[in-house]
């Protein structure tokens, strides 16, 4: 497989990038688009040139590292993936893929396709902690009773691996997403309700903090999001949010 890329290369966050083309030519269906861009960098070391900078970690579809904004779709055409997951085999002989880091203000760029995801480090700082009561004989966490809709919803919530393509696919670049996640999985067990108040409104507060844009309910982060976090979530931090700010 012939392929033709179009390749963001940006020095540093200060610099000005611009897209860089590439020709790569054997290119297998069966190889993941983290593998393809492999071979580009082989390909460019051998020749002296700069090789592209881009995060990977796990390459398994967990650490949530490898976002790339591909043909304008957050982690490329496919759905429920991440780009490590991704396989050549949904291009086709001759395309063109245009790559490029996931844009927002709140993500700057570190260099070519890398950006800085801090800020979704901060947002869950901002949360604190969960307290629980060590003196005398503590409960086992599994002989807590917990409905199992609220276990479900709440591992649901926890599955969110903090990628950004929510973010990426927002037109506000609404981090929304993310931080409701983040909240939900805590909000929907007794064990996360010691903190809850304080919780939503310190994570939202440093949500609008780091420069994230506001929901509109446009839907494409869950659309684009690699393991299907559900709107609900958005919901629930909204209504944990204003009940907090009654109780405040």
């Amino acid at each position: 497989m012939k392929l033709f890329l179009k390749i963001w290369r940006q020095a540093n966050a200060n610099s000005k990038g611009k897209f860089t083309e590439y020709t790569l030519d054997g290119i297998e269906g069966d190889m993941s688009f983290l593998e393809m861009l492999d071979i580009l960098n082989e390909d460019l070391i051998a020749k002296s040139e700069e090789p592209v900078e881009f995060d990977h970690d796990c390459r398994e579809g967990i650490c949530g590292m490898c976002s790339l904004q591909i043909n304008g779709e957050p982690h490329g055409p496919d759905r429920g993936v991440t780009t490590c997951q991704l396989h050549m085999r949904r291009f086709s002989d001759g395309d063109t893929i245009v790559i490029e880091p996931f844009r927002a203000k709140a993500f700057p760029v570190i260099k070519d396709l890398i950006v800085d995801r801090s800020a979704f480090d901060r947002i869950q700082q901002a949360g604190g902690y969960v307290s629980v009561n060590t003196s005398g004989n503590t409960i086992d966490a599994n002989a807590i009773p917990i409905e199992k809709e609220n276990a479900d919803n709440a591992f649901n919530a926890a599955a969110c691996i903090g990628c950004g393509a929510c973010v990426a696919a927002c037109k506000n670049a609404s981090a929304m997403l993310f931080t409701s996640a983040k909240v939900s999985q805590y909000a929907l067990l007794p064990q996360g309700q010691v903190e809850a108040t304080d919780r939503v409104m310190s994570m939202v507060k440093q949500m609008d903090l780091e420069g994230f844009g506001n929901c509109t309910n446009t839907g494409a982060c869950e659309v684009e999001c690699p393991k299907g976090i559900s709107l609900e979530n958005i919901a629930r931090m909204n209504r944990e949010y204003y009940a907090a700010s009654i109780k405040g």
